[in-house]
């Protein structure tokens, strides 16, 4: 049991940040740091990375219990083999060396979209408007960022990676690794993302990353399917 959680861990954990670095929601949350509070949209980033990491990794513990052991054991080889191809065909084609400046140009166009539905109300309309349920108890910055996050993890490869490993690999090690991986990259990203991510090489990250999945998929493949 120790040993499985820890395995499960150590694979998490390596996956999670070869992932996300140089992610788009990495890049999003360098973004915000630069506009916002840092204390604000690291609190909102990390808890929707934490809120998505749990969620992958019980869809990923159930699906064994809905599915026969043998088929996710196939269809997780086949996720890591596949993401491994990806990653590395990013890496020669330099598919996310864009990123950067497409998430910069989304969030700036969200940012005057906003500014100019308020300047165009009136004070009396916005004093009879209520303000939304969840504002009233938390941030509009930190949900901001929480829901910019969130969304653009959701069915990103490192969500889907996340739930072939919690079906193949003890769940309790995938979520600690996991969640983890996801603090680390983004302080990161919220302390000095945007410097940092110009003095990575994405393509050794694509790389690596490309590598690390690979050898997943064929330790998946070599190893016994467990009843």
């Amino acid at each position: 049991m120790g040993l499985s959680v820890v395995q499960g861990f150590t694979k998490s954990l390596a996956m999670t940040v070869l992932s996300e670095i140089g992610d788009k929601t990495f890049f999003a949350a360098a973004i915000l740091a630069m506009r916002y509070p840092r204390r604000l949209v690291l609190s909102g980033c990390l808890g929707a990375l934490i809120v998505m990491t749990i969620l992958s990794v019980v869809v990923g513990w159930a699906a064994p219990n809905l599915i026969p052991r043998k088929w996710t054991h196939h269809i997780t080889t086949i996720l890591f083999l596949g993401f491994g191809l990806w990653s590395l065909w990013d890496a020669f084609n330099e598919g996310e060396a864009e990123d950067l400046a497409e998430v910069e140009k989304e969030l700036n166009a969200d940012m005057k979209s906003n500014s100019g539905e308020t300047k165009d109300k009136d004070a009396d309309d916005l004093k009879k408007q209520s303000r939304p349920f969840l504002t009233q108890f938390f941030s509009p910055i930190l949900l901001k960022a929480f829901s910019i996050t969130f969304f653009g993890e959701w069915g990103d490869k490192s969500q889907l990676a996340t739930i072939g490993l919690a079906a193949d690999e003890n769940p309790l090690g995938v979520v600690l690794g996991g969640i983890l991986g996801q603090a680390l990259c983004t302080t990161a990203a919220v302390l000095g993302g945007k410097s940092l991510a110009k003095q990575i090489s994405e393509k050794i990250v694509a790389l690596s990353g490309g590598v690390l999945f690979i050898v997943f998929g064929i330790q998946s493949f070599l190893s016994n399917v467990e009843s």
